[in-house]
């Protein structure tokens, strides 16, 4: 059967990306954003998956406020680059994986989740910029990703929002659904977005280490716990993009012991601020 042997957890800063395309990595701005990515880089290469189930929110490139899915999984064979308004990123195309994301939204949906099911997608920087950063820049003619990806969209843009502990009992739902994929594969779940950051209004700008390494603390030790922080806490806290920290959730609860199993371990953590206003966590569990 399939399985989920690891989870990967990242901030998606766009601006991340332009440094990534325009050379400006050794920057001393940006030098050690990119040095905490380093240990992700050869971890990648050391525990290729056969697929990446990526969450991630789209930056209305994909869905318009005119309709806006909660959960969107994409079924796709391939998803182009999108052009955010100055060009798309100049990376691969990202191939799908129609099997088995038609598999995961067939159970997910089962178990009681509604899903909408995306048959054709551009994908921002919400999900090319994690690619980036565990993966390397790859040319984007001749080049290619490592491995399939199923994109997975979560509406943390237009409120109501859904809930931490919903995302982590989806997350659950997830790793039944892989756990149930007649064929002998190794996937990673990512979650991606946040960490601490605030875009506009008075508060632009805030980002609160305190709250930021407090949730890192619960991601590895006390998942329940970080399921259950209320929506007001990320908006007070760790301002009103704070609230993409939910998506990491999903990625937690299809962990092995969101299901009674061992504990992961925490095989890399790092967090840095700032990069372009915005605090950057990573972080890798790998199942026992």
């Amino acid at each position: 059967m399939a399985r989920i042997t690891a989870s990967v957890y990242t901030s998606h800063v766009p601006a991340i990306g332009a440094a990534l395309d325009l050379g400006k990595t050794q920057e001393p701005y940006w030098q050690p954003v990119f040095q905490g990515y380093e240990f992700g880089k050869q971890w990648m290469k050391d525990h290729k998956p056969d697929v990446i189930f990526l969450v991630f929110n789209d930056h209305a490139t994909a869905f318009s406020l005119d309709m806006i899915p909660t959960f969107a999984i994409g079924t796709a064979a391939e998803y182009q680059p999108a052009d955010e308004g100055w060009g798309p990123r100049p990376v691969p195309v990202v191939k799908g994986h129609p099997e088995l994301a038609s598999h995961i939204a067939q159970s997910v949906i089962q178990q009681d989740f509604d899903l909408t099911i995306v048959n054709k997608m551009d994908v921002d920087h919400g999900l090319t910029v994690p690619l980036s950063l565990m993966c390397g820049q790859q040319d984007p003619v001749k080049g290619a990703w490592p491995c399939p990806v199923i994109p997975f969209a979560v509406n943390v843009v237009q409120y109501p929002v859904p809930s931490g502990r919903r995302c982590y009992n989806l997350g659950k739902a997830i790793a039944k659904a892989v756990a149930s994929y007649d064929e002998d594969i190794n996937v990673h779940i990512w979650g991606t977005g946040g960490m601490s950051h605030q875009l506009q209004g008075p508060r632009a700008g805030l980002i609160n280490k305190d709250f930021d390494n407090a949730f890192l603390d619960k991601l590895i030790d006390d998942p329940e716990a970080a399921a259950n922080i209320p929506h007001i806490d990320y908006v007070r806290d760790a301002g009103s993009e704070g609230i993409e920290l939910v998506m990491w959730l999903i990625a937690r609860g299809a962990m092995a012991d969101a299901a009674g199993g061992p504990r992961p371990k925490a095989v890399q953590r790092f967090y840095h601020v700032p990069a372009s206003n915005t605090a950057v966590g990573h972080l890798i569990l790998e199942n026992q």
